[in-house]
């Protein structure tokens, strides 16, 4: 298995407006590769404009919010680039697409690194952030996977939280949670 390491991914549009959503990137022969699913906006920019800033950090509470819609994460100019920078990031990575891979459900952007740069000291993550982390992945597969998938990963999820978490980490929780809960009360009915 390739190593995937998540992340925010902010991508800009044909008129100059950012995007970011967050998505695991693939490392694979050399290339960091963003695979977005069809139909998507970071697909579409990706399309129209090869470059992207992949924000790393730690406050699980924007992976959370991303998933469940808000987007309004303050950001910041990457000097002499055009993708901006989540304010809050720990280091960031430049990605220019140097080739891609058709594919009808995700294609494959293959980018090379232009720079990476540190803003703040990476703490490590603890249990909890780790599970809001698996839980937002979670969130954005609820068509994909059966009810009983559902139900077992987040059950087994819940006992980092009631073990590990703090504030940030039971607010991420708790907005992916009511996200998942609500497309499972549509799917039973």
């Amino acid at each position: 298995m390739p190593m995937i390491r998540e992340c925010i991914v902010t991508t800009v549009g044909p008129t100059g407006q950012h995007h970011i959503a967050p998505l695991g990137l693939i490392e694979q022969d050399g290339f960091w590769v963003i695979a977005p699913f069809r139909p998507s906006t970071t697909l579409a920019n990706l399309e129209a404009a090869p470059f992207a800033t992949a924000s790393f950090i730690d406050d699980v509470r924007i992976f959370a919010g991303c998933v469940c819609g808000r987007s309004d994460w303050p950001m910041e100019p990457v000097p002499e680039w055009p993708a901006p920078r989540l304010s809050t990031a720990l280091s960031h990575a430049e990605l220019e697409v140097a080739r891609n891979e058709g594919d009808p459900q995700r294609p494959r952007f293959f980018c090379r690194i232009r720079k990476i740069v540190s803003h703040k000291p990476f703490l490590g993550f603890n249990r909890a952030q780790s599970a809001v982390v698996e839980a937002a992945i979670l969130a954005t597969r609820l068509g994909m996977l059966p009810r009983e998938k559902i139900d077992t990963e987040m059950a087994y999820l819940r006992i980092a939280i009631d073990k590990t978490a703090g504030a940030a980490e039971r607010e991420a929780w708790e907005l992916v949670t009511a996200k998942i809960e609500a497309y499972l009360q549509t799917q039973s009915k």
